[in-house]
C-alpha cells in the first residue's frame, strides 16, 4: 500500500520529534504529502473564559512559528509536499478526525502524562478512533 497524505502528530516533545523523523522518511518513500498536526488543547484550561481566549491564541501563534521549523527541516530532508495545520480544541478528537490523510504517526507518550494518567494517552485514542492507517513510534 502506498501512502498519499501522511499526518504527524506534533506537540514538541522528544517522542514527537521522534515520529516526525519518522514520518519524513515514510513520506519519501511514499512520494507523499507530510501534514504536520499539532493542536492546543483548550479542553485542559481553567474555567476564565476571557483569559482561557487569550492563552490559548498565543499558544496558537507561538505553535504556527515553532512548526515552521519543522516545516523546514521536512523540506530540506527532501519531502515535496509539507502542510501544516495547526488547531484548537481537544486533541484527541481533531487528530482523530483528520481530513484526507492515509496514515496518521504519533508518539507513544508526549508532554501530557497526567491526562495520559488520568483518562487515557492521545495515542491510545487515536490508534482506537481513527479511520485510517496508525504508527505509534516508541523510543
Amino acid at each position: 500500500m502506498s501512502y498519499k497524505k501522511i499526518a504527524v502528530a506534533i506537540d514538541f516533545s522528544d517522542q514527537s520529534k521522534r515520529a516526525f523523523h519518522r514520518a519524513i522518511n515514510i513520506a519519501i518513500e511514499n512520494d507523499a504529502t507530510l501534514q504536520l498536526a499539532h493542536v492546543v488543547d483548550t479542553k485542559s484550561f481553567g474555567s476564565i473564559a476571557a483569559y482561557d481566549l487569550k492563552y490559548a491564541e498565543k499558544l496558537k501563534e507561538k505553535s504556527v512559528s515553532d512548526i515552521e521549523n519543522y516545516k523546514n527541516e521536512a523540506k530540506a530532508a527532501g519531502v515535496k509536499n509539507v502542510e501544516v495545520f495547526v488547531g484548537e480544541g481537544s486533541t484527541k478528537t481533531i487528530l482523530t478526525q483528520l481530513l484526507d490523510v492515509d496514515l496518521i504517526i504519533c508518539g507513544a507518550t508526549g508532554y501530557n502524562a497526567i491526562e495520559k494518567m488520568l483518562i487515557g494517552s492521545v495515542a491510545e485514542r487515536i490508534v482506537r478512533q481513527a479511520k485510517y492507517d496508525v504508527l505509534v513510534v516508541r523510543s
